[in-house]
């Protein structure tokens, strides 16, 4: 367990990007925060997640996973963020382990962002016997006391922080519904890659410095694809393009640092590399899940390298809502009165905004809710406090492709998610 508190004054006006102008400060109330990492590696052999063909338990651990915890509070009010290197809170396990590490640590449930990074090469989380490995669930009951443990230290470790925050932009992820014919010369999507198709590809980045020092102390960052550059061919433990990203900052930065990468909206992007069979080291090769991790990893030093500092009100609110929105009638697109439900939670640090959705949401919908927050920053964060499973737009039905198919919710859902985040930013922004 690595832990360190550090004070976080937020910007109001940060640092233009464009300009390199910077607004002067104002006094601000101090915000603490405290971070933590903790190893969530399996000891032993596993069924990983993500592919359903693959019916092997993993063989080796590549790069250790682990889970990292950054929380904040000022004035009584606390706001926690846990992204877990794993795919998902599937098989009915989001809410035990939420449960557990709310009660733990005496916290309200908005004020928890419990988020998994999406990588397909770690353990399958599952507590029923009957559905899922021993070994899985074994490792599921032993992750629910680690991810307790990550969040009690980030919290024990609250000191005073300064921070910064500033966005680039990364190639790594790219639209993965590519259009191609069937046999008979009808069009179809398959999952692969369509860069034609243009993409969200904000970097996302939060920065926490020591008061005084100039070297980073920890960070925040959030990136639009899928942890999918191994496929299910491969069986060994990772954590993918987030994870690999995380390791590269951290020692890029040396080991006090903690980088806490999220996956933002993302349910149709992978990587530009996706699905290898494993890592190629032949002749002495970087393999391509190295390089991509390492890319996005450069794009948060870059941001950080142009993004100043300045003084705000770090006034924290948090807010959750479980919404009801259009679903499917049975294998159909359309919907007669069917709905389907998804969890929302939002929060505040001053004038940067955090959206947390429990599903594999499409691209174009987590911009459209950063184009209308009233925040100068939001960032978006997937697989946040449960599995709902793939959120399609609505203009993505007519095509099919393995994500609508497999999707419960209909057309017009994505109005409804987009519709209730931003009011609920809105909400936020006046209190």
């Amino acid at each position: 367990m690595q832990h360190t508190g550090f004070r976080l004054l937020l910007p109001f006006c940060l640092l233009s990007l464009l300009s390199g102008s910077v607004v002067a400060p104002s006094l601000a109330a101090e915000l603490r925060a405290g971070l933590a990492r903790i190893d969530i590696t399996p000891t032993g052999p596993v069924m990983l997640a993500g592919y359903a063909s693959r019916k092997e338990l993993s063989r080796e651990v590549h790069d250790p996973l682990f889970a990292r915890a950054v929380a904040f509070e000022q004035d009584q009010q606390r706001l926690v963020l846990v992204a877990v290197e794993n795919c998902g809170f599937y098989n009915s396990t989001a809410e035990p382990l939420r449960s557990a590490v709310l009660k733990a640590n005496g916290l309200k449930p908005s004020e928890l962002f419990l988020c998994a990074t999406h990588t397909h090469s770690a353990p399958a989380l599952g507590l029923d016997n009957q559905k899922s490995h021993t070994n899985n669930v074994q490792y599921t009951q032993w992750l629910e006391g680690k991810l307790v443990e990550v969040v009690r230290h980030a919290i024990a470790s609250l000191g005073p922080i300064e921070a910064r925050a500033g966005s680039g932009s990364s190639p790594v992820g790219a639209n993965r519904r590519e259009v191609t014919t069937d046999n008979e010369g009808k069009p179809k999507v398959i999952l692969g890659r369509n860069p034609a198709l243009m993409t969200d590809r904000e970097v996302q980045v939060l920065g926490l410095v020591r008061p005084g020092a100039s070297g980073v102390a920890g960070l925040v960052f959030a990136y639009n694809t899928h942890s999918t550059a191994l496929g299910p061919r491969n069986n060994s433990v990772s954590g993918d393009v987030h994870g690999l990203a995380a390791q590269f900052l951290e020692n890029y930065y040396g080991p006090a640092v903690i980088a806490t990468g999220f996956a933002g909206a993302s349910g149709n992007i992978d990587p530009w590399y996706r699905v290898l069979s494993g890592f190629k080291t032949n002749n002495g090769w970087i393999p391509e899940p190295i390089l991509l991790g390492t890319l996005l990893g450069e794009e948060v030093v870059h941001v950080l390298d142009r993004t100043g500092t300045a003084v705000t009100n770090a006034t924290i609110r948090t807010a959750s809502k479980t919404i009801t929105v259009p679903a499917k009638n049975g294998d159909e697109d359309t919907t007669t009165g069917a709905t389907a439900s998804m969890i929302i939670t939002v929060a505040r640090l001053g004038e940067i905004a955090f959206v947390g959705w429990g599903g594999e949401v499409f691209n174009e919908i987590g911009k459209a809710v950063k184009e209308k927050s009233p925040f100068r920053y939001t960032f978006v964060f997937t697989h946040c406090n449960g599995a709902a499973g793939y959120f399609p737009t609505a203009s993505s039905y007519p095509a099919g492709g393995y994500e609508v198919q497999s999707s419960h919710f209909a057309p017009g859902a994505d109005e409804v998610l987009i519709r209730e985040t931003v009011s609920l930013l809105q909400k936020l922004k006046e209190d």
